[in-house]
């Protein structure tokens, strides 16, 4: 575990934050003291269940032949 003090860290917040990616644990010091601990954080995702999002997708109802229509007209208007 590395320690920097808070005004280093401000400095180099972009290393900092590329090596806590990367496994380190920093901690931040303010006065000598830890004020706080940058790691590298926890990604919980669960696969996508692709046979789901078929079923899901082919029980939404057709789109209506002018529905296009409708969204590139607001598409346009908000553009100007």
């Amino acid at each position: 575990m590395n320690a920097i003090n808070l005004a280093e860290a401000k400095a180099a917040l972009s290393a900092l934050v590329k090596r806590a990616a990367a496994g380190e644990t920093i901690t931040i010091l303010k006065r000598g003291k830890p004020v706080a601990t940058l790691a590298p954080a926890t990604r919980t995702y669960e696969p996508l269940d692709l046979e789901e999002l078929r079923r899901f997708t082919d029980s939404l109802p057709p789109h209506k032949p002018g529905d296009i229509d409708v969204v590139r007209a607001m598409r346009d208007d908000a553009r100007y």
